[in-house]
């Protein structure tokens, strides 16, 4: 199976190990102090070599990252809002930067703007126990932006979706 990078021309051959390693962890990293270790035991490898194939894979752009993906719901945050600016476009790089690392902002992205109709150009996704948590860390962002934003809004979930990595067919 070849698969073609969003990192350079080249495509990234995935072997049958590293198909291995994928379909082992499509579900999730088993929940163990050493998951690479695990792994690594289940495929007959040792951690280290678990953790540089997914490091390869990650650098050829097939692994985009590996991360939590906490469920906010059963944690308490039943609020979660899309806050979407529309910022200075010769201010966006930095101000997108201090936004994304803020504590409270889960992810933080550029998109461009589609005029007349969507003047937002920064998304930054908050979540909270209540509307008014969300809105007070909206106005935290809006502070940060200053003058450099014109407006926003605030888009509530009102629905879970599924959220899921890579997909390998077993065959």
């Amino acid at each position: 199976m070849s698969i073609s990078t969003s990192r350079s021309e080249q495509s990234y051959v995935l072997c049958q190990l590293d198909r291995k390693l994928i379909l082992a962890t499509q579900n999730g990293l088993p929940l163990d102090p050493d998951p690479w270790g695990t792994l690594g035991k289940q495929l007959g490898l040792q951690a280290d070599e678990v953790l540089a194939r997914f490091q390869r894979m990650q650098d050829a752009g097939v692994v985009r990252r590996i991360a939590a993906v906490p469920d906010h719901y059963r944690l308490g945050y039943r609020f979660n809002g899309m806050t979407v600016w529309d910022v200075r476009d010769d201010a966006i790089t930095d101000l997108g930067r201090q936004v994304g690392e803020l504590p409270f902002v889960s992810h933080c992205y550029r998109r461009p703007r589609h005029l007349p109709y969507w003047s937002y150009n920064l998304f930054a996704m908050v979540h909270g126990t209540s509307r008014e948590e969300v809105e007070a860390k909206a106005s935290q962002i809006q502070s940060l932006l200053g003058d450099h934003c014109q407006h926003h809004t605030i888009l509530y979930s009102t629905a879970i979706l599924k959220k899921t990595g890579l997909r390998l067919r077993k065959s």
